[in-house]
């Protein structure tokens, strides 16, 4: 897998979540430009499942298995939109807060990604 995209994925991913977890400190529920980074953070989250999957059919092989790198890129990839339908529900700082913690769950994701795909 590439590092890189991993390396901007989590990037963004805690990006959006201190800029969610400001609004939450402020008192805010998410706004339309939280669901904009949202959804730049769930692109890059798609375009890193497209190539892993691309790098799986080219007969590369995750070191810890092909299925549990699968599951883990589908989580990844619905994290966020969950945590934004979350905030939807709660319209407060928690729903904000929602945001916050899916992100830093995506960051998460991805380190787990890493290794799953390179181990040793």
């Amino acid at each position: 897998m590439l590092d890189a995209l991993t390396v901007a994925v989590s990037v963004a991913a805690l990006a959006l979540a201190a800029w969610c977890g400001f609004a939450a400190f402020r008192d805010q529920p998410t706004k339309d430009w939280h669901f904009i980074g949202m959804a730049v953070v769930t692109f890059l989250v798609l375009v890193q499942l497209i190539v892993g999957i691309v790098q799986l059919a080219r007969g590369e092989k995750a070191e810890e298995g092909t299925t549990i790198f699968v599951a883990y890129l589908l989580g990844a990839l619905c994290a966020v939109p969950i945590a934004g339908f979350m905030s939807l529900a709660e319209r407060s700082r928690w729903g904000s807060t929602t945001v916050a913690a899916g992100a830093v769950v995506l960051a998460v994701l991805e380190v787990r990604l890493h290794d799953i795909w390179t181990v040793g």
